[in-house]
């Protein structure tokens, strides 16, 4: 699904030039659990916006579904991103103003989906978060555990090929935490790829691979002890 060839991303501020990814060789297949790890500052926020396609990089070949997308234009990108990538985050990133429904189906609008569709989908997918009772509320009526269940029914909605997880229990507590990791598990095992930074060794032992970052390069790249899930 993804191969990431050589691939560096460098940014220049003034006179001063950092960089942030320093080539970087990586390769995801369909239906892999992959976690990054490493340190504050070890590029794992940027190796994700390049994997997500909000940024591209200084060089290098990024391959997505056997083609190289490292020099596409932003609206080649966002047309991919919109048909193939579901995101999710730590702080949730959801719409204050609009109801648990209203967020779940903002994707949908954006593809243009008929309404009837629209509806039968967001229902559905309410239903399989175990949130649909609370459709009607806003995010802040919810706990953080039932909001991050809200973000990751929108990251689903369009059925993705792939889900970026961006430290997605780092506001829950242990409870809620496992409940999102267990839910992931269960996505991965329906046959979605996902990929997830994490702090966290407890939530990287639910993926399947760790791979381990310093400076901006990868270090290490290995099987993780899968956890037993509920």
């Amino acid at each position: 699904m993804i191969k990431l060839d050589n691939l560096s991303r460098q940014f220049r501020t003034d006179s001063v030039l950092t960089t942030a990814l320093n080539g970087i060789n990586l390769t995801v297949n369909q239906g892999e659990f992959v976690a990054i790890m490493g340190p504050s500052g070890c590029g794992k926020s940027t190796l994700l916006n390049v994997l997500g396609m909000l940024d591209s990089p200084t060089s290098g070949a990024y391959w997505f579904a056997q083609k190289d997308i490292a020099n596409d234009s932003e609206k080649a990108l966002a047309k991919l991103r919109k048909q193939n990538l579901g995101f999710v985050f730590q702080s949730f990133n959801l719409i204050d103003e609009l109801t648990v429904y209203q967020n779940v189906e903002l994707p949908l609008l954006y593809q243009n989906v008929p309404g009837r569709e629209r509806k039968q989908r967001v229902e559905a997918i309410l239903a399989q978060m175990q949130i649909a009772h609370r459709r009607d509320h806003l995010p802040q009526q919810l706990s953080g555990g039932q909001q991050q269940r809200v973000a990751v029914a929108r990251a689903l909605i369009i059925q993705p090929a792939l889900i970026l997880a961006d430290e997605p229990t780092g506001n829950l507590d242990s409870q809620n935490s496992e409940a999102v990791m267990n839910l992931l598990c269960e996505l991965n095992r329906a046959g979605t790829t996902i990929i997830m930074v994490t702090h966290s060794d407890e939530d990287a032992s639910y993926a399947s691979r760790t791979v381990r970052m310093r400076d901006g390069q990868i270090v290490a790249d290995t099987p993780a002890e899968v956890k037993q899930y509920a």
